[in-house]
């Protein structure tokens, strides 16, 4: 028992050696095969470099009105976007940019009386305060003259538009409508039951007149203020409005500025004088037919006929219907044809002798710029509009002759250049 004992514990422990072997001959093996797949992972890692040949594809090509169309377009969609932005802006602040424009016109009417003060050894501050004063006094005066001749016809013209009313209720009895006086007092009660019954919109439109009348005044303050900043110290606006510009375009900016501004002092004094010859000339024949309010038609004609073309007739209306309340029909056509007769004087002489040598504006392009300027401020805007684009059209004919004198400058040689 002993001896199988031992042998049993000898070949116990010859089989752990053998299996001590085994496990470090595989445990070689498996660094072995770690190593080389270690080996070849860092192989494939490395980058690989590609040789790119010619493409065998064509550019795809644009036709070129298509290409001429594209580009054209989106310039035009930023130049409307940015004439609507301006437009809105405007529109937004209508009160106050109206009132400026209205004092710029009448800095260009007035320029000239504050330089022949301003040379008469008056300082430019204190002649255009001078200037400004007298155009409020001249206003003033002219107003009050108007308001004391329609106070002192008011009653007279009353009982005329009174007759004139009997006249028209004879009419509808005896006339081709044969209305009774039960029909007519039914017409005169829906007409009262029309105006007693609105009382809300009556007090909203009366909410509306106090804003604009708030308006108005602030706007005629502004107009005051700015037109004498504009007389007394418009270099030196206008210099610190060049300076916003970049260097480069300074010069240009300047010219045009001034091209502008010589425009529209030319357009403003060329329309003030129409403007007094279609006042006189309706005044003159309002007196003919002895049509009453005379000086107020001439003053209500002297201010609507700053919208041209259209200003004149529409404002001596009111002299129609004034001599067909104070005279009748027959001269109430009279009126109408002396009117209409003023207009075509004015637009057939007046505008082509006048306005037509000065500024180059097609009549198209001013009932374009009248509709424009109603659509975005109304009758203000009428009275601006035009002036504003005439200015437009010589900055911009100036500036394409600018172009063109550089262009062929450019292209002269060197040793034929002026």
């Amino acid at each position: 028992m002993g001896v199988g004992s031992r042998v049993t514990s000898g070949m116990s422990r010859l089989k752990r050696q053998q299996q001590r072997k085994s496990d470090e001959r595989f445990a070689e093996r498996f660094a072995q095969q770690w190593a080389s797949m270690r080996a070849a992972s860092r192989v494939e890692e490395e980058p690989v470099s590609i040789h790119a040949g010619e493409s065998n594809y064509a550019p795809a090509r644009v036709p070129y009105g298509v290409d001429l169309a594209a580009q054209w377009s989106w310039r035009l969609l930023v130049v409307a976007a940015a004439g609507l932005i301006v437009a809105r802006g405007i529109g937004m602040f209508a009160v106050v940019v109206l009132p400026v424009v209205i004092a710029l016109l009448l800095a260009a009417l007035l320029v000239p009386v504050v330089e022949v003060l301003h040379r008469a050894r008056l300082p430019r501050g204190v002649a255009s305060l001078l200037v400004v004063l007298g155009a409020i006094g001249l206003l003033v005066l002219l107003l009050t003259f108007a308001g004391q001749q329609i106070a002192q016809g008011a009653n007279d013209l009353a009982k005329q538009v009174v007759s004139g009313l009997e006249q028209i209720r004879v009419w509808l009895k005896t006339g081709p409508l044969h209305a009774s006086d039960s029909q007519i007092n039914a017409y005169i009660k829906s007409a009262q039951d029309a105006v007693t019954t609105s009382n809300e919109q009556i007090v909203s439109r009366l909410t509306e007149v106090g804003t604009a009348l708030s308006h108005i005044v602030a706007g005629f303050f502004i107009i005051l203020f700015a037109t004498y900043f504009f007389l007394a110290d418009g270099n030196r606006i206008w210099s610190w409005v060049v300076r916003i510009f970049p260097r480069a375009s300074r010069e240009r900016a300047d010219s045009s500025g001034r091209i502008a501004w010589t425009s529209l002092t030319a357009f403003v004094r060329a329309t003030v004088m129409v403007a007094f010859t279609d006042a006189l000339g309706v005044m003159l024949v309002a007196a003919i037919l002895q049509v009453p309010f005379v000086f107020a038609i001439g003053v209500l004609v002297f201010i609507g006929a700053f919208i041209p073309m259209i200003g004149a007739l529409l404002s001596g209306s009111v002299a129609v219907l004034v001599a067909l309340v104070a005279q009748g029909p027959v001269v109430a056509l009279i009126m109408l044809g002396g009117v209409v007769a003023v207009q075509q004087l004015e637009a057939h002489v007046l505008q082509p002798f006048l306005l037509g040598r000065l500024v180059s504006v097609h009549p198209l392009g001013v009932i374009v710029a009248i509709a424009m300027g109603v659509l975005v401020a109304g009758i203000a805007g009428a009275l601006v509009a035009v002036p504003l684009v005439a200015s437009l059209n010589a900055v911009v004919l100036h500036l394409a002759d600018s172009s063109r004198t550089d262009r062929e400058a450019e292209e002269l040689p060197v040793g034929d250049a002026p």
